[in-house]
């Protein structure tokens, strides 16, 4: 019984293939978003009173805590294109987190049929 889950566990299949071609389009498209977001990010919020965003490095930091649903420790954007970036980067991540749990999900389901 060990020797057959070890023999399905290491036999790559055509779910396998689709699951790896899930997780590369969601990182792929996340690198995007995130070297986009970082950029805009630092347009919008380098600078401005109030806030701490000071230089790229910080943009970065907040756009990728902010893409991985977790809060920064920065203070929350203070301009108003700030806070709509802010907003469309939490969806992003709940989209992709959502996205790659279903396409697991899918990969382990399909291997019991």
């Amino acid at each position: 019984m060990i020797r057959e889950e070890l023999k399905r566990l290491f036999t790559h299949r055509e779910r396998h293939r689709r699951l790896l071609a899930r997780m590369m389009l969601a990182a792929g498209s996340s690198l995007i978003v995130f070297l986009i977001g970082t950029v805009a990010v630092w347009l919008t919020e380098s600078g401005q009173k109030g806030g701490s965003i000071t230089g790229l490095g910080d943009a970065a930091f907040f756009t990728a805590v902010q893409l991985l649903t977790i809060s920064s420790s920065l203070p929350n954007p203070v301009t108003t294109a700030g806070k709509v970036i802010d907003i469309a980067l939490e969806g992003w991540g709940v989209l992709v987190i959502t996205a790659v749990a279903g396409s697991f999900s899918t990969f382990f389901s399909s291997g019991d049929a």
